[in-house]
């Protein structure tokens, strides 16, 4: 996060001391790329208002700033720094979470029916049979919402109670974090997290620089600087003097930009500018730094419009999250419900009818029909909808929400997803999104932390053309061959004995001067770990490459031992050299290179320099045999996903460097353009390189990454990349992975611009023959590279059209940098014309009257943009996103779900993925190094990305197949039981009496059919958890909602209805106009024959479609029929019918039946027709089912674009050869280094004073607060 260009332009402006009159201008001295703020941001410093003003120390003068609450009340407009990002308190659980719980319309649904059951004139069944179990359900949600904010309560009690050193009248004491106010001041010590944003004082490094680790905001591990004003590190020398410091702080409202801030000091009748290079972000942790001080400027006190903090600002709120098949079931219910109304009505109209003729004919028992036939229909059009309630079943519900928690358990139990490094299962957080796991299309995935472990690792290099690798396994040593050397830390890999032997001999001198320049040329940081032990040395580095880099060359004999502002000294081989370091040209984002001019021990004047091979290979001297194979060489490290640097050196004139120093300085005094004419100056000395060779750093991949990502290609599940990283970064590791591919056209952002603008004026709309996707060549893949910057421009919402934008960002890039790009205008030009033939167009430059007048009546331009944009990603088979900010990652999942509507997943390991993992429909948190606030956020906790392969592919498709089943299978048992109700209705005079026994209704669902469909919920497999694992094609069932859908739900309803009807009209059919002992036509028998058949045939069904057989389906089913034998005997015994008659009516029913083989033929005639006919079709059905042709197979959904070989493809330098230091992305500190501003013993503050004020009594540090994690 502190890689930016605004930090550049912060350090130039405090280091050349402008006046009073420029004191206030934020921007740098000329243009220069290396300084410019986007677009965007210009825009919001011009109409950002700077009203925000906190004063240090004077928590009276912020106390009076008031914002406007509800009406005429005003509230403070600065709080605390307490954080509340739980949903519910004491007093607000109950009310909200009802509140939430009632947005399920089957819970308004059964709300209602239980309101009708109350009213006895139109109750046809007890009230208590839906009101428990309801409250059971009511119950069990709330319970699983109140653990899981029991937990997010938890975790910020633990980060709300920190320590932290506060200043306090005239003394800093150990306060909690949630006692902060802004203006206060705070001291910070190494490894302590900083607890809100603040604005650095000072610290008792030189210049109070002061080094920050934000891995747990972006997954980086390499350091970042910050560095205080010269005005306080000046003034702020002791503790009486920060204690009466009384400067106010004027500058923005709080917002979500990680990477830019706007404001100024205001101290002794002065104005200082400031920038995010003066700011302490909470969460970061202070590394290699003893002591600073810090001013509170954004605290996160929670107030209804969120919190302050920028960190806490990306977060993103909390969403309560539904599946798929939860929304399709709240649509369902609401048409199953629309569907009983109107069966209720028709019914209520033969009552009508039925009664009308009853009264005609019979007017002597007028009696029994007390009121009119209007009050009566209306009485009988309720009963009929509470009869018929149960067609929506509250025990499919009940049951539902166990199959949730077993599934959920399963995970947490799985040992193949355990990982024993760090002893971390997986962990489900959630129970309710287990089967939207098996539905899974886009998984968004952070880079560091995530697919990377962030380690770099020195694999292999390349030296006057010869490639030296690692020696193979059976050659290497078991002792480590660098022990000859005292200063090697043992941690090199890198292993060849050949090129060990070369260095030792000392003959070689372009290896001599390889090692040489890796050592040298580089801005790393060295110090001892240890003062007893001269051989112990600490490298920080701007980069973990450049650490890799100086480390081996360390372990080789070359090492790196210190610096000075004008020298470094390297001990080569044992004999200590010191180098006089005449100048730095450091690396930018346009140069793509570093260069050091050193004079050696002997006098001579040579120029080292590192950097891409696309800039080193166009200044070289001469380019031979060595260039060729070189050029070779970085071909192999390339297509092994590894990280390429080339190096070079040239022995530099006496007089040539004379002259050259001179205008050197010249172009360093400038006060405009100053940029521009020293990208100049270092041109002229980095020409006439002599090629040393060339590096290959491995950025290793978690175990088991590349595995996993094309195992979830082969499944139809699409992988982005969102980070925060630099391009080059990210662009590598999206080729590590194969995300990306070298046979890929990769769309960069002036091509994405011109394909939008080229296709609005030639189409114009977004759907039919002019769509997007028709544009593309169905045989070529195409990828998509963005920055943030980029999104932003894009989506920004501008009145002017997209072709200003598109001049906008071409013209918005500095003079000398054009000039730069001009040398690759030709292969620019050809690959604009191969990506026109690729898209299947020519690029015309039509006039204005072209443009579809229709799309700019009907749609803005900047939404068109957003559409045009999406379409555009949405077909590219790889989308690599860089320097994204924690709400740019939540935007791309956003809009994603909006114009795709499809399931997505997020994973990430840091606080800058907790935005993103909000917002997805299933969010994946990685515990690893880097803090647990995605896992706190998350819906799911795995220890590595491998594991998510297993996640999806077995417990996700398990989850979705299981609860489709399940769904299908009780709609089915249900409409097969109670569609009887209806037939009966018919034979009833409609009068809306229930056919069964009222124990029968209210156990059917409970106790006699719930065990094997638990079964199916928790248990079903169709395939083994290996199978799923080879065949990722199966996942595609859930993409595509294939197992549950509405013609899922009309086959289960029409084999229900089916079902109900064979079981009523056959029974009645055999039973009609019969009478005597074997007569079953008595209205309790045929509603105990009914309800045999439907029983026994649904067993059947069950029987028949579950695939994984247990012991436990046995059982099962056995006590299925159990508890219907045990307590159907007890329900319909004399006792309980002597007690209370109206409540036990069916008095030895059961057993009448069954002791009648006759009437067992009946029912064994019912089971045998539901299930025979259904048998057969499913049998027919499978044989005609076309197999699974072979080329489909191989061709799977992700993998179906297949590339052209004779396609003339240009091949693309930049990506083809991914250049290690260009990684940086920013300027080192080159320029810190050679003013001395980052070197001990510069003046300026007296680091012993400020220490020793600084420190507390230890009874007053607590030790946890430099172990916690934000």
């Amino acid at each position: 996060m502190g890689d930016t260009p605004e930090r550049g332009r912060a350090q130039r402006r405090r280091l050349n001391k402008p006046g009073p009159s420029e004191m206030y201008q934020l921007k740098p001295e000329g243009p220069t790329s290396m300084g410019s703020l986007t677009y965007r941001e210009d825009r919001e410093e011009e109409n950002s208002a700077f009203t925000w003003e906190v004063k240090a120390n004077n928590r009276a003068y912020n106390n009076q700033f008031k914002e406007k609450s509800f009406l005429c009340w005003q509230r403070k407009k600065y709080k605390g720094n307490i954080i509340h990002t739980a949903k519910y308190n004491f007093f607000s659980f109950l009310p909200l979470n009802l509140y939430e719980q009632f947005h399920h319309v089957s819970n308004l649904y059964f709300l209602l029916i239980i309101i009708l059951q109350g009213i006895p004139d139109i109750s046809t069944l007890p009230w208590f049979t839906l009101f428990t179990p309801f409250i059971c359900l009511l119950v069990i949600r709330g319970t699983r919402d109140l653990v899981d904010d029991i937990g997010r309560h938890r975790s910020d009690n633990t980060i709300n109670n920190r320590p932290c050193q506060m200043l306090v009248g005239k003394r800093f004491l150990c306060k909690k974090w949630k006692k902060l106010h802004v203006g206060d001041l705070v001291c910070l010590h190494k490894d302590n997290i900083i607890p809100a944003d603040m604005l650095l004082l000072a610290s008792t490094e030189p210049n109070s620089l002061c080094y920050v680790e934000t891995a747990d905001i972006d997954g980086e591990t390499n350091l970042k600087f910050r560095q205080a004003l010269m005005v306080t590190h000046d003034k702020l020398t002791n503790l009486r003097k920060v204690a009466s410091f009384q400067g106010k702080v004027v500058c923005e409202e709080p917002n979500s930009r990680m990477h830019h801030f706007v404001g100024c000091l205001e101290w002794e009748g002065k104005k200082y500018p400031l920038d995010i290079g003066n700011i302490l972000l909470r969460g970061c942790k202070i590394r290699n730094t003893n002591t600073c001080y810090g001013m509170v400027i954004y605290a996160d006190g929670y107030k209804p419009a969120g919190f302050d903090t920028k960190i806490m600002r990306n977060c993103g709120k909390i969403h309560q999250k539904r599946t798929k098949i939860t929304r399709l079931i709240n649509r369902l219910v609401v048409l199953i419900f629309m569907t009983l109304v109107l069966i209720s009505i028709a019914l209520t109209l033969g009552f009508w009818y039925k009664v009308t003729e009853f009264k005609a004919k019979h007017h002597y028992v007028s009696k029994m029909h007390v009121y009119s036939v209007a009050t009566e229909s209306f009485f009988i059009f309720w009963g009929f909808v509470i009869l018929l309630s149960v067609m929506v079943p509250m025990a499919m519900f009940i049951i539902a929400e166990f199959i949730y928690l077993g599934n959920s358990i399963f995970i947490s139990w799985d040992v193949q997803m355990y990982y024993e490094p760090h002893d971390m299962p997986a962990k489900a957080r959630t129970t309710s999104l287990s089967d939207q796991l098996g539905q899974v299309e886009y998984i968004f995935s952070d880079k560091t932390g995530t697919l990377t472990e962030n380690i770099m690792t020195f694999k292999k290099c390349c030296i006057n053309g010869i490639i030296y690798g690692p020696d193979e396994k059976e050659t290497l040593r078991e002792e480590n061959p660098y022990l000859w050397n005292r200063f090697a830390d043992g941690k090199l890999l890198f292993h060849n004995a050949r090129l060990l032997s070369t260095v030792l001999d000392k003959k070689d001198r372009m290896v001599q001067e390889f090692w040489r320049l890796l050592a040298i040329c580089h801005t790393v940081m060295v110090q001892q770990k240890d003062s007893e032990s001269l051989y112990q040395l600490v490298y920080e580095a701007a980069s973990p490459d450049e650490e890799a880099l100086v480390t081996a060359a360390r372990n080789f004999g070359y090492v790196f031992l210190a610096r000075t502002q004008d020298s470094i000294t390297v001990m080569e081989l044992g004999e200590k050299r010191v180098y006089q370091v005449l100048a730095m040209m450091d690396f930018n984002s346009i140069r793509k290179r570093m260069s050091v001019l050193v004079r050696n021990p002997e006098g001579s004047i040579y120029l080292y320099t590192k950097g891409a091979d696309t800039v080193i290979f166009d200044r070289l001297s001469k380019k031979g045999l060595t260039k060729r194979t070189t050029e070779q060489a970085l071909t192999s490290f390339a297509q092994q996903t590894l990280r390429t640097l080339c190096l070079a050196y040239k022995r530099v004139d006496e007089d040539f460097y004379e002259e050259w120093h001179h205008r050197l300085q010249e172009a360093g005094i400038l006060l405009q353009n100053r940029a521009r004419a020293l990208h100049q100056v270092y041109e002229e000395m980095e020409q006439n390189l002599q090629l040393l060779g060339a590096t290959a750093i491995e950025d290793k991949l978690q175990d088991g990454v590349l595995e996993t990502i094309q195992c979830l290609k082969q499944g139809n599940i699409k992988v982005w990349v969102l980070t925060g990283d630099k391009q080059e970064t990210a662009v590598n590791i999206g080729f590590a992975c194969q995300l990306l591919s070298e046979d890929m056209f990769i769309l960069e952002e002036k091509e994405i611009i011109q394909v939008l603008e080229a296709y609005r004026e030639n189409n114009g709309l977004l759907s039919g023959k002019g769509s997007l996707k028709s544009w593309f060549l169905p045989q070529v893949q195409v990828a998509m590279v963005i920055s943030g910057e980029f999104l932003d421009q894009l989506l920004l919402p501008l009145h002017n059209e997209p072709r200003t934008l598109v001049r906008s960002v071409n013209t918005d890039v500095e003079s000398w940098q054009e000039r730069e790009e001009k040398r690759t205008s030709f292969v620019q030009a050809r690959r604009m014309s191969l990506m026109w033939r690729i898209l299947g167009t020519q690029l015309r430059s039509p006039g204005p009257g072209r443009r579809s007048k229709d799309s700019d009546m009907h749609e803005s331009p900047e939404l068109w943009r957003e559409r045009a944009f999406m379409a555009l990603a949405l077909q590219c088979q790889g989308v690599i996103c860089c320097r994204f900010t924690p709400q740019q990652k939540a935007l791309i999942v956003a809009l994603v779900k909006q114009y795709q509507n499809v399931v997505t997943l997020a994973i990430g390991d840091g606080a800058n993925d907790v935005n993103m993992i909000k917002t997805a429909d299933i969010g994946v948190g990685l515990a690893g190094k880097e803090g647990m606030q995605a896992v706190l956020s998350s819906d799911y906790v795995l220890a590595q990305f491998c594991f998510l392969r297993r996640l999806l592919l077995v417990h996700g498709r398990w989850s979705y197949m299981r609860i489709c089943k399940f769904l299908r299978y009780f709609v089915y048992k249900t409409l097969a039981s109670m569609m009887v109700q209806i037939w009966y209705a018919f034979y009833s005079g409609f009068t809306a009496q229930p056919l069964y026994e009222g124990w029968f209704l209210a156990l059917y669902n409970v106790l006699y059919s719930t065990l094997p469909v638990l079964y199916i919920g928790l248990f079903e497999q169709d395939v083994s958890a290996e199978q799923s694992l080879e065949l990722p094609e199966l996942y595609v069932a859930g993409q595509k909602d294939q197992l549950f859908n509405y013609w899922v739900f009309l086959q289960a309803f029409a084999h229900g209805t089916a079902t109900s009807l064979i079981n009523f009209f056959m029974t009645l059919w055999i039973s009609y106009d019969t009478a005597g002992p074997l007569s079953f036509s008595d209205y309790q028998s045929f509603s105990v024959v009914v309800a045999l058949s439907c029983l026994l045939s649904i067993t059947i069904e069950v029987v028949l479609i579950i695939k994984y057989w247990t012991v436990l389906l046995v059982l099962a089913i056995f006590f299925s029929f159990f508890f219907y034998a045990v307590i159907t005997w007890a329900s319909q015994s004399f006792q309980l019918f002597i007690i209370s008659p109206k409540t036990f009516p069916f008095l030895y029913a059961d057993h009448n039946v069954m002791s009648r083989p006759s009437i067992l033929l009946v029912v064994l005639l019912n089971v045998s027709l539901n299930t025979l006919p259904v048998l057969a079709l499913r049998v027919i059905y499978q044989a005609l089912k076309k197999p699974y042709p072979k080329e489909e197979k191989e061709a799977t959904p992700t993998e179906g674009i297949i590339t052209v070989e004779p396609l003339p493809y240009i091949k693309r330098v930049s990506h083809a050869r991914r250049s290690s230091y260009a990684f940086s992305h920013r300027e080192g500190y080159a320029h810190l280094i050679t003013q001395g501003t980052i070197l001990w013993g510069s003046p300026g503050v007296n680091r012993d004073m400020l220490s020793d004020h600084m420190s507390l009594p230890d009874e007053e540090l607590d030790p946890s607060s430099k172990e916690s994690p934000w």
